[in-house]
């Protein structure tokens, strides 16, 4: 039996950053001072498979790349090597139309729901622009279908022609979450979606996730730094570290026993009750910069079991045991 095509898919994504020399740099390397382009490693060589209905988490220490993965798969950044696929289809080779109707398919929601709110725009226009513009409501319908939105997210549509500034951070969170919905989405990718929030207000809105994803038969990337939401929520967690993916597995049998060292010292951290006495103790050392990464395996100047053979070969993400991957040279010798 073949298994099922990923809703999403990425092969061998890679994005750089580059900033160009300016143009003091530039007559400064005519006198000799050497000056080069600096060029940021955001993400390197990720393959990831996605499949309809499931929440996957994507983990890892700030600066690892993890939001840059979430705008590619959004269609907000392009990335400079590899593919994105829609049900096993090469978006990019798609025709126009076709492309243009499956990047609305995938919609995403920012960290900062007030950054990411146009401060001169009201409610309504804000969660019901997109909709209108792209043909899915006709302006009859318009008010009826922005009410229904709204109260699908908990908002109270007699607020719609406010501003996101006379909101608290929860309904601007619940904005943010109706104006991905207003496309009728099918995949969504939640960039660090409550990190912002109170607790108590994060779990309502975590609670609003998992609700919309039984009605309306969601699949979704949860990008996150909180271990606890992520066991939570997802079906499977991806771990990444300096623009890798290390490990890939189902989220019980990650919680459970992490494989690659990064994730054994990222999980080490989680505080739960039956290890309560234990000291918390750090993962050592700092992320290196993404501008000049470490050679071979780039978690070996902070990994305890590091060999020589960590400093000269990255190791490859492959397949250790059923639907559990890992990136770590210490899996050859199993």
């Amino acid at each position: 039996m073949n298994p099922p095509v990923p809703m999403l898919e990425l092969r061998q994504v890679s994005k750089r950053f580059v900033k160009r020399l300016d143009t003091a740099a530039k007559l400064g390397n005519f006198f000799g001072a050497g000056m080069r382009e600096e060029v940021v490693h955001a993400v390197d060589k990720v393959s990831l498979a996605i499949n309809p209905g499931e929440v996957v988490g994507l983990v890892g220490e700030s600066g690892c790349g993890k939001s840059t993965l979430g705008r590619i798969v959004a269609g907000i950044h392009q990335a400079n090597e590899g593919e994105r696929l829609w049900h096993g289809r090469v978006i990019a080779d798609m025709p126009a139309a076709e492309a243009r109707a499956t990047e609305l398919k995938i919609q995403m929601i920012f960290q900062d729901p007030f950054a990411s709110l146009n401060p001169r725009m009201r409610v309504a226009d804000i969660i019901g622009e997109a909709p209108v513009v792209h043909g899915m409501v006709k302006l009859d319908e318009f008010d009826d279908y922005l009410d229904q939105t709204m109260r699908r997210v908990g908002l109270d549509p007699g607020f719609k022609r406010r501003y996101p500034h006379q909101f608290s951070g929860g309904q601007r969170a619940r904005i943010g979450i109706a104006r991905a919905l207003a496309v009728k989405p099918e995949f969504l990718v939640c960039d660090e979606a409550v990190a912002a929030l109170d607790v108590s207000i994060q779990a309502q809105v975590l609670n609003l996730f998992m609700k919309l994803r039984a009605d309306l038969s969601l699949t979704y990337l949860f990008i996150s730094h909180d271990l606890g939401v992520v066991e939570h929520l997802s079906d499977r967690v991806v771990i990444m570290y300096l623009g890798r993916v290390v490990e890939i597995a189902p989220a019980d049998d990650l919680f459970r026993g992490p494989n690659h060292p990064y994730a054994q010292a990222l999980l080490a951290e989680v505080p739960r009750l039956e290890t309560r006495r234990r000291r918390f103790e750090p993962v050592k050392g700092e992320i290196p910069s993404p501008l000049d990464p470490p050679t071979g395996c780039h978690f070996h100047p902070r990994c305890p079991h590091a060999t020589e053979r960590c400093k000269r070969e990255a190791p490859v993400l492959r397949e250790i045991a059923p639907q559990r991957w890992s990136a770590c040279h210490l899996n050859d010798a199993t």
